[in-house]
């Protein structure tokens, strides 16, 4: 009777361990791996098992960040695990079109963390989450277009951070995107002090969201300031396009003044 007490409560309990079973994934794609279940000393009754993705994402007007779950796939329902037996349970988890890119070209993109879960759900207790294990998402052929164009026109890549909302007048699934910024080339380097892009993508477009930060002139001295003011741009996906010249000509045709401090 002792063994079950303790057992309710993960002592001598039922074990899981979440393993991916492909190197690298791109949104829109499943993604594939195994759950190794484990039993513990004595049989237990399973209410549920499930893989959940999880992304972590900037809190708006908080210093902090949160593990939003962006997607789940139940594997397993009511069962009883012996004690001491070994269960493998594949999974196969639809990645959104709209999931974060966390690595490109197989290098790790700085301020991502987007993985998956795996959650065990005892009768006798309450469900029971393991640390989630890191997935390499990669571009989108057409996302990769436009980060070798910003890359070919001298930006470089800065950082990439999760915001929880909405982006006004896009077409938009999850509830939130994803901004890799970069470092203005030395051609605009005293017009912008940054650029971020965002895909937003479906099964038949890839929206890209461009936000430029463009420096404010100071009135007494002609010169910048610190302040900035943000210039949204949104275009989809066309081929055929010569993305290069498409964003230097975006790009320059802000970078002209537009009033006495700008």
């Amino acid at each position: 009777m002792f063994q079950k007490v303790l057992a309710t409560f993960g002592s001598g309990g039922a074990k899981i361990d979440a393993r991916l079973l492909d190197r690298t994934a791109t949104p829109g794609r499943p993604l594939h791996g195994e759950v190794l279940l484990a039993g513990g000393d004595v049989d237990q009754e399973i209410k549920g098992l499930a893989v959940t993705l999880l992304a972590r994402v900037q809190v708006p007007g908080a210093d902090k960040t949160e593990d939003l779950p962006f997607g789940t796939q139940h594997l397993v329902g009511r069962e009883v695990i012996r004690a001491g037996q070994q269960v493998r349970v594949p999974f196969e988890v639809p990645l959104p079109w709209e999931t974060p890119v966390t690595s490109v070209y197989g290098k790790p993109l700085t301020g991502m963390a987007v993985g998956v879960r795996a959650e065990l759900d005892l009768a006798t207790s309450v469900s029971d989450p393991f640390d989630a294990d890191a997935v390499a998402i990669e571009p989108l052929p057409a996302q990769k277009r436009v980060l070798d164009a910003l890359s070919r026109i001298g930006f470089t890549f800065r950082e990439a951070i999760l915001e929880q909302g909405r982006i006004t007048g896009a077409q938009q699934q999850l509830p939130f995107f994803q901004e890799v910024r970069f470092t203005p080339s030395p051609r605009f380097a005293s017009v912008f002090s940054q650029l971020a892009v965002t895909f937003l993508a479906s099964p038949d477009r890839t929206d890209v969201v461009l936000e430029v930060t463009k420096r404010v002139r100071v009135a007494k001295t002609g010169g910048f300031g610190g302040r900035g003011q943000d210039f949204l741009g949104m275009f989809t996906m066309k081929p055929d396009v010569n993305w290069e010249k498409q964003l230097d000509d975006w790009l320059d045709l802000l970078a002209r003044p537009r009033g006495i401090f700008d």
